[in-house]
């Protein structure tokens, strides 16, 4: 098995194939526009967090398709969950989820597109990790808000 297939597995059971857990596109799918901008005790919401995975994953596609680039120091992460006011209404809330499909599959595509070799190439700018370590973890890091989403989505529905 290559790095190339392992990573698309990691991708897809993230967002689309029932695997271990219940992926992202099927919790997502019959969320309402309330229970996406609903808050937990800690100010996140299923939208906030559905932004966090939307600009890492669009961040780091980039830096892979790009094959060079310079970490941004100045990122502010909580940022990252930020929500739009003017875009919270469903059509921003269907746009964010169109961004998420869209990032998912345009990371499969450029998984399958690469040569094995770029994905054992070293990134001296991210602590020599090589590529294949970076797709990975960032599909532990997309698994571990998965799970924050299922526990939001449960919290929320048993509240009603």
């Amino acid at each position: 098995m290559s790095y190339k297939s392992i990573l698309v597995d990691q991708l897809t059971a993230c967002y689309n194939d029932k695997s271990w857990f219940v992926p992202l596109a099927d919790i997502l799918t019959d969320l309402t526009l309330k229970e996406a901008v609903s808050e937990n005790q800690y100010k996140q919401s299923i939208w906030s967090i559905v932004n966090h995975l939307i600009y890492w994953n669009e961040k780091w596609l980039e830096r892979f398709n790009a094959e060079e680039f310079e970490l941004n120091s100045a990122i502010n992460n909580e940022g990252t969950f930020a929500l739009d006011q003017d875009q919270l209404n469903e059509f921003g809330w269907q746009e964010s989820l169109i961004r998420l499909e869209n990032v998912f599959r345009n990371w499969k595509i450029a998984l399958e597109e690469s040569d094995e070799s770029k994905l054992t190439k070293q990134l001296p700018e991210y602590f020599n990790a090589p590529w294949w370590g970076v797709v990975s973890n960032m599909s532990i890091h997309n698994a571990y808000h998965i799970g924050q989403i299922i526990m939001l989505k449960k919290q929320i529905r048993v509240n009603k």
